[in-house]
């Protein structure tokens, strides 16, 4: 795998991003970008200046962003949470025993801590994060794993099949069958996920409109209970 520094940030992308958003008439759209630890702030403001562009062009549409863990980015998150997304994802990818591995670069704890920031700056933001099974992972690992977000409040779990991109890839340990998806999902609603997707093919922005309007409602109900 070819690496190296990406070019500039195009500072047309966002009015590009926020008029396809509106010529194609789309009601929930998931924002992401790669990691750039290049930049100060992570590519924080782009984001902001992304939500900001839709919110003008398309104020009805629902958005979602996918972000990378703004690792010593001091105030990166805190300028991304203000423009107010509807949906916070960050994916933890899978359980920290595999971390050394799977995400070098990466810190399970600081992730955790990103997502539990977003509820304490705004609670009405919803929160999601994802994991991918079949990297060698225990199924106690997942459970803590579960337990670690509920702790920060995150709403949403998806949990689907790792598949290796390409030999040079971590390789696929193990294809988790059916049932035990299904599994993961009681267990994590007990756990009180608001919304849960957990399935071989599930995907962290795959069906992310509907998932979002199932979300919405799951957050209504739980509020005429406790009214």
């Amino acid at each position: 795998m070819r690496t190296g520094l990406p070019g500039p940030l195009d500072p047309t992308e966002p009015r590009n991003v926020a008029e396809a958003v509106f010529k194609l008439g789309l009601e929930h759209v998931v924002i992401t970008s790669v990691d750039r630890d290049d930049l100060d702030d992570g590519g924080a403001q782009h984001f902001v200046e992304t939500i900001l562009a839709i919110r003008e062009a398309s104020p009805a549409t629902t958005i979602e962003i996918l972000t990378p863990d703004f690792l010593r980015k001091e105030g990166a998150l805190e300028t991304v949470v203000a423009a107010k997304p509807d949906v916070f994802n960050h994916n933890l990818e899978t359980v920290p025993s595999n971390y050394l591995t799977v995400r070098p670069g990466a810190r399970y704890f600081h992730s955790i801590r990103l997502l539990e920031r977003v509820k304490e700056i705004d609670p009405s933001i919803f929160t999601k994060s994802g994991i991918m099974v079949g990297l060698g992972e225990e199924r106690n690992e997942v459970l803590q794993l579960m337990d670690d977000l509920r702790t920060a409040q995150v709403d949403f779990i998806t949990i689907g099949q790792y598949l290796a991109p390409s030999r040079k890839h971590h390789p696929v340990k193990r294809f988790v069958t059916p049932q035990e998806f299904k599994s993961y999902e009681t267990i994590a609603y007990i756990k009180g996920f608001l919304m849960v997707s957990s399935s071989p093919l599930t995907r962290s922005s795959h069906h992310a409109g509907e998932d979002f309007a199932k979300l919405h409602e799951a957050r209504e109900r739980q509020l005429q209970k406790t009214a």
